[in-house]
């Protein structure tokens, strides 16, 4: 009797082993999944904001002269929807993304990829490409540390849900009383604040994308969570690496 549960004890164990690996591995391929597709939708704006950039600067001149095109984009109404077209992105797709398709919500994640960087090209005419460069090589290594830490810690940080998104309203309120102040101290502490609330914002949100994750799930599922998790940490590094460059970054 003590040999047969003795073999049906290892059989079980044997089983749970295979299946803890299961999941593990398919968990690996969801965060995979996400973190692809949130380095795509980088290298998509950092095309789409040097692209903008080079039609609409003339530096043949040895300045910032803007061309036509430029200042159509900068200098005219149109500039408020550059501005305001990824918040609507950001808003459709939180909206709709349960009754979209799972290449409808990749399609859509992409575009707005695409937009932000139209709306993002403006930063080189305030700050000079090198501390461009630089700052956004501290966001990614920072980005990286805080998402990792996210990934393996064993502490529950559910904790800092309420506590982050009650930084981040603040820091809006605070950005728009900022538009009619223009005080260098205010957006100094802006900036900041916005580091540390982005920062942990990203070891947050990577906690809760890892939570996302059920086996069971269907291809569909997967891919919508996948790119919702990427759009996630999309904006954490996109909002942390603009606040970095307003502390650190050197103007034109």
């Amino acid at each position: 009797m003590s040999t047969f549960d003795r073999n049906t004890q290892a059989s079980y164990s044997v089983a749970g082993a295979r299946a803890e690996a299961g999941i593990d591995e398919g968990l690996r391929a969801y965060m995979l999944g996400v973190y692809n597709y949130m380095t795509f939708g980088l290298a998509l704006t950092g095309l789409f904001a040097l692209g903008t950039v080079y039609f609409a600067v003339d530096q043949s001149g040895g300045g910032l002269a803007l061309t036509q095109f430029g200042m159509t984009l900068y200098g005219s109404p149109l500039k408020y929807l550059v501005m305001l077209a990824p918040l609507g992105f950001v808003m459709f797709l939180s909206f709709r993304i349960q009754s979209m398709s799972a290449s409808a919500a990749r399609t859509t994640f992409l575009v707005y990829a695409a937009v932000m960087g139209i709306s993002l090209s403006s930063i080189f005419l305030v700050y000079t490409g090198g501390s461009i460069a630089r700052v956004f090589f501290i966001t990614a290594a920072a980005f990286g540390a805080l998402s990792l830490y996210g990934y393996t810690t064993k502490k529950d940080l559910s904790g800092w849900g309420s506590f982050l998104f009650m930084g981040l309203i603040g820091i809006v309120i605070a950005a728009l009383v900022n538009i009619f102040l223009a005080s260098s101290a205010l957006q100094f502490a802006i900036s900041v604040i916005g580091v540390l609330v982005f920062a942990g914002l990203t070891a947050y949100d990577t906690q809760q994308i890892k939570e996302m994750y059920y086996e069971g799930d269907g291809h569909e599922v997967a891919t919508k969570k996948s790119v919702m998790g990427a759009l996630r940490l999309y904006l954490d590094f996109i909002n942390m690496f603009l606040m970095l460059l307003q502390l650190f970054g050197n103007r034109n």
